[in-house]
């Protein structure tokens, strides 16, 4: 049990004055909150990795990536089918025929789906097709948006704007909470910075400190979080080591003709390749790890 005294020093790291956190923070469950998805636990004892293209960009492509990711260890398949983009000009996704390849490559391969959602009023089209609700960064103050997932009982993976502070972050979680959904998941997905070699600055300091505050899980997603495809496998184990629940990764088949994010997608042998490195990181901090391309007992 964690005792009133740690309680309110975890509260305490809030800017005072402001109002305090109803059902995020530790004061209102002491304990880990741990999210089921199609079986599988998120913030228990297992690393989740959820993996897969940026964006739908059709049958084959989705489906052989999902293949693939399940093969090394994957629980969990993320691609877009709304996509925002800076210019209205790229790429913006597929659409509704993108939700529904969704379905078939979960049909497919068994993977739970989590996709972006962009609109509160695509929450009902939305869930038919999706397992978890992404609110991406650029919507992470949409407030209304909040509220209307928060009617939904599917699970919300919750990304940190780029430029939004831990505690914004944390009172975006309470406007969902407050609609009655308590499976809301944080993802740190790097920052803006005056750093411009990578496309964010990777926060791992936020990993630990909403641990400490909340007891939602926490997601790490250091493909957006860096920008480089090869600067994903070391990011993925720092912050396994600083105790994130579980990865986002995007991964591709071809990333030189992917439609987006192809600079930081992993191709499928890369993936592989960092998942069996990711295997003794977590071991090492007393978290299991699914790797069935490794030989080695599974200590889980």
């Amino acid at each position: 049990m964690i005792s009133e005294e740690r309680i309110r020093e975890r509260d305490e790291i809030l800017i005072p004055g402001q109002p305090a956190l109803k059902r995020a923070g530790r004061s209102a469950k002491p304990e880990n909150t741990v999210i089921a998805v199609n079986g599988v636990g998120i913030g228990g004892g297992e690393i989740v990795v959820m993996a897969g293209p940026c964006a739908v960009e059709g049958e084959e492509q989705l489906v052989s990536t999902a293949r693939a990711v399940k093969a090394s260890g994957a629980k969990i398949l993320r691609a877009g089918a709304f996509k925002p983009r800076t210019s209205p000009y790229s790429f913006q996704g597929s659409g509704i025929e993108g939700l529904k390849l969704l379905a078939m490559a979960r049909q497919e391969t068994g993977l739970a789906v989590v996709t972006e959602i962009m609109d509160p009023r695509h929450l009902d089209l939305t869930c038919r097709y999706a397992d978890i609700l992404q609110i991406g960064s650029r919507n992470m103050h949409n407030y209304s948006l909040l509220e209307e997932v928060g009617t939904s009982r599917k699970p919300v993976l919750l990304k940190r704007g780029m430029s939004s502070t831990i505690e914004e972050l944390l009172f975006a979680a309470e406007y969902v909470m407050r609609g009655g959904n308590s499976s809301v998941m944080f993802c740190e997905r790097g920052i803006r910075t005056f750093e411009t070699c990578t496309r964010n600055t990777m926060d791992l300091n936020a990993v630990p400190m909403l641990k400490r505050i909340s007891h939602l899980p926490v997601i790490v997603d250091p493909s957006h979080g860096t920008g480089h495809w090869w600067m994903v496998p070391p990011l993925s184990k720092a912050a396994i080591a600083v105790g994130a629940d579980g990865l986002l990764v995007e991964v591709h088949c071809d990333p030189e003709k992917a439609l987006s994010d192809g600079p930081q997608s992993l191709r499928p042998d890369r993936f592989d390749q960092m998942m069996r490195e990711l295997r003794p990181v977590a071991e090492a901090i007393g978290r299991s790890f699914h790797c069935p391309g490794d030989s080695r007992p599974d200590r889980s």
